[in-house]
């Protein structure tokens, strides 16, 4: 992606609602705080052949998008400030506008955007100065998914990524790809969630990182539309390409965990239950929880579930048991009350299978047999110490 040279007096007409959406398409990618780039803090406005390419970058994360304009007098580029930009556009009703370069400067002047009853002045600075976007090499590998498949991928394993500055590789979602299946997995090595695809299209065996700001702000674009996303990714970047938008990412360098040496096989204690009824019963019983710990107790017996807390320092405590299906040893097993229900949340089906060995080993959480699509969503949750 190389940089644009500037050419003098631009000029175009567009339709203001249009150029607002283009601009928020990639503002995600504008940096939130000052850099000792500020040259980030602006839009690159790239016109050529009647069509505006607007790119946002803070050089981790890049968002360009391709908008048609309605007539143009003559090509050029320029770097606008974004806030400005955003604000104006905000305030104008729906209308056709005219961007226009003007000043005799060589690197920055003034534009005009010029609407039916008014204009305004802002300064633009020179496009030379905006950092050149490195995308994948030559040699990428490539891989193609269903938009709703990436977004959904992304939902079910974001929350589970760490935030750790000593393990950095766990403060993304590893995408374990090769042709027949793709799994996207995180862990923050208190929980474990794996989701696992065969809709994918890959060229071959491979795998990388993406860090879970860039995999927010991807999944925030892609779950409003309809259609493929295409990635092309080296050791170093990975590119998506969606419509007339592309999203450029830095990738996490680092090596993820061998996930599947720590998905329990053979846990034969087996709890059948309503997750929507666990959710709600381990919300009013984590009520009572040491605030500190949010450690909630299960004992489990023949079809039936106790759940358990208390906190002896504010002589606070709560109990609930609930029929369920459970076959297996009398089981007591304690977990934090904030990581189940966090997972339990991000979970859609209606029914759950949890898998327990004893009450020290971790806890395989899966949607019900008959609600898996071979099983695409699985969890693991580490046990805590509970008296």
């Amino acid at each position: 992606m190389s940089k644009q040279t500037q050419r003098k007096n631009m000029e175009f007409n567009i339709s203001s609602a249009g150029l607002l959406k283009g601009i928020l398409d990639v503002a995600k990618a504008i940096p939130a705080k000052t850099t000792a780039l500020p040259i980030l803090e602006n839009f690159l406005f790239v016109l050529k052949d009647d069509r505006l390419e607007i790119t946002a970058s803070d050089q981790e994360l890049t968002l360009r998008t391709s908008i048609e304009v309605q007539s143009s007098a003559q090509d050029g580029s320029i770097a606008v400030p974004a806030r400005q930009m955003i604000e104006l556009l905000k305030a104008l009703p729906d209308q056709p506008i005219t961007i226009r370069t003007s000043g005799t400067g060589t690197h920055e002047g003034s534009f005009e955007c010029i609407w039916s009853n008014g204009n305004s002045s802002l300064p633009y600075f020179d496009a030379a100065d905006y950092p050149e976007i490195h995308g994948a090499s030559d040699d990428a590998m490539t891989a193609v998914f269903p938009a709703k498949v990436l977004c959904e991928g992304i939902s079910s394993t974001i929350y589970a990524t760490a935030d750790d500055e000593m393990r950095p590789a766990m403060n993304g979602i590893f995408f374990d790809m090769d042709c027949d299946t793709t799994t996207l997995v995180a862990s923050d090595s208190h929980k474990l969630v794996c989701y696992t695809t065969s809709e994918a299209k890959v060229s071959g065996k491979s795998s990388f990182i993406l860090h879970k700001k860039a995999a927010g702000v991807l999944r925030s674009i892609i779950d409003r539309i309809d259609g493929d996303v295409t990635l092309s990714y080296d050791s170093g970047n990975v590119v998506f390409t969606f419509g007339d938008t592309m999203m450029v990412c830095r990738l996490i360098v680092g090596k993820f965990p061998d996930y599947r040496r720590v998905i329990p096989q053979n846990n034969s204690n087996i709890l059948k239950i309503d997750r929507a009824r666990l959710l709600d019963t381990v919300r009013r019983v984590a009520v009572c929880a040491n605030k500190a710990s949010n450690h909630i107790k299960f004992d489990l017996r023949h079809d039936q579930l106790e759940i358990t807390a208390q906190d002896l320092g504010f002589a606070l405590a709560a109990y609930e048991k609930l029929d369920c299906e459970y076959s297996g040893d009398d089981l007591s097993i304690g977990f934090k009350s904030s990581f189940l229900i966090e997972m339990l949340g991000n979970m859609s089906c209606t029914s759950i299978v949890m898998k327990f060995s004893d009450s020290y080993r971790a806890a395989l959480i899966v949607p019900a047999e008959e609600e898996e699509e071979n099983g695409k969503i699985c969890g693991i949750l580490m046990p805590i110490k509970v008296s």
